[in-house]
Parts: structure tokens; sequence; C-alpha cells
């Protein structure tokens, strides 16, 4: 099955599906799946005119394997994504936003060009670092207003194993050791630090302290693309004004009705599929 993606183009189709105005700006091929990723994205009311086909560059494409129990694998070839340049960053804050999302699909120093753009200008940033580059914790030196990793990548960062709920060893003390991972990556400078801890929820910490928010249970059959769910659900909710709390219990159970569904974008939630998925209406600012 071939179909759209990228998890940039994943966030911006999932805020859209969940009622946002949405604007992308990065880059892809001048070639059949740019254009093809393009016009997905003004199908789904996404403004794509931030998005940029280079000549000559190759789209970034994704293989994707599934198995039995809905997780996946994904090897990742960059193309044009590693082309995002100062353009970009010009165009991510030309003009009037609440919330910016970044992921990690770019080069490194746009992301830092774009937070500290952002950062001078008062715009609330969501930085999710998936995939984790080299010199990730760098980023957050200067501060960060949320950051967004699952538990492999808080891994990566800290150089830590991350445990979680769930497993050998976990319960309570996992808990505790999730919610202390959060805790570091506030340390190294990000406002507000999620690790994702799939169906086991997320673990938040930020200046209110240390909460774990559990998860959904739902049939999970493919869970391509719940992180972008995630990361896309949790900046809607705080662009409507839900406390930290609520918008990672949002974020959950939005990532957790994607996995109801197959496909990177194809199973990404509206406010209905979280509903009836998880029982929570949207964005669960109760």
């Amino acid at each position: 099955m071939i179909g759209s993606g990228g998890k940039g183009a994943n966030q911006a189709v999932a805020a859209a599906r969940l009622g946002a105005a949405v604007r992308m700006v990065g880059c892809c091929g001048d070639d059949e799946f740019g254009r093809r990723l393009r016009a997905g994205l003004a199908a789904e009311g996404v403004n794509a005119s931030g998005v940029r086909a280079v000549a000559g560059a190759a789209s970034g494409l994704a293989l994707i394997t599934v198995d039995t129990s809905g997780e996946n694998a994904i090897a990742v070839a960059a193309g044009a994504n590693s082309l995002a340049g100062n353009e970009e960053v010009g165009a991510a804050l030309a003009a009037p936003c609440e919330v910016l999302v970044l992921s990690a699909e770019i080069p490194v120093r746009v992301l830092a060009a774009a937070l500290e753009r952002a950062r001078a200008a008062g715009v609330m940033c969501v930085l999710n670092l998936a995939p984790m580059p080299a010199g990730a914790a760098d980023l957050l030196a200067a501060g960060v207003d949320w950051l967004v990793v699952n538990e492999h990548e808080a891994a990566v960062m800290l150089g830590q194993p991350v445990p979680g709920p769930g497993g050998a060893g976990k319960g309570a003390a996992g808990d505790a050791d999730a919610q202390a991972v959060a805790a570091a990556l506030t340390g190294l400078g990000a406002r507000h630090a999620v690790v994702t801890l799939g169906p086991a929820g997320a673990a938040l910490d930020g200046p209110a302290g240390g909460l774990l928010i559990p998860g959904f249970s739902v049939p999970s059959i493919d869970s391509v693309g719940a992180g972008d769910a995630f990361v896309a659900a949790l900046a809607v909710a705080l662009a409507s004004g839900v406390a930290a709390a609520g918008a990672v219990r949002a974020a959950c159970a939005a990532g957790a009705a994607s996995t109801t569904r197959r496909g990177a974008q194809a199973g990404l939630p509206g406010p209905a599929d979280v509903l009836a998925a998880t029982g929570l209406t949207w964005p669960g600012a109760e």
C-alpha cells in the first residue's frame, strides 16, 4: 500500500481533522510523490503554500512494516526534507500562528533557527524530536515550551532506559521512573516534557509538577501515525485553551483512536472518531 505521510504532513492533516486552521511549511521533491503530497494536504484543508517543491530532488520516503499486534518498524529516506533551510524558517513564522509544531525530519540547524525565531516572536512551540537527531539536547538549552518524545527517543536523549507501566519490574515504580524521565527532560530546558508510553499513556512534567496520564484501551490494529496524531492533538488542544494535563489526555485519546484504523494518514481521527474510540468529547476541556 502506498500513501501520503511524513511526520510533518501527518501532523498537519491530523490537526486539520481536529478542527484547526493549519499551514504547513517544508520541502518535497518535484516529483509524483511530491505532487501527491501537496494535493493530499490541500484536500484535507491544509494550506500547503509553504511546501516547496525542490527541482531535481526526490521526495522523502518511508518503508513501513506492521506486525500482527499492530506495532510498526520504519526505515526512512529523508530526500528533500534534508534541504529545508532559512527560506522555510522565514515562511513558518511569516504569518501569525498560535502554535508552531516542529518535527525532526529536517536538519537540526533549521530546528534551532525556527525555535529561536519562535521564541523571539512569542509563539508557543511543540517540538517532537522524532526521529531523534544527534545533538538534540542542545536544542533544549535555550528553552522550548513543549517537548514530546517516545520512551525510546527519551532513552537516547538521556542515555538511559525508560521504564514505563505494565512491564516486568514496572507497576508503581515504573510510573515513578517514567515521570522522573520527563522531569529529567525539563531539566534540560523544556518547560513541559511529555514521554509517550504507547497504550500505557504518557508521562508529563512541567511547572505544575509531574503526572502520569493513563492511556485508553482500544482495539489497536495499526500504530503507524499514532505519535503524529498525539502531537497534533496536543497542539490543537493547547491552542484551544486546554490546560496541560487535559491537553495531554486529549492527545492520548487521539493517539489511541488512530490505532483503530489502518494507514499513517488514513487512520488519523477527527473529533467523532476520538469520541467513538475512547469516549472523550474533543478537546476534552472538562
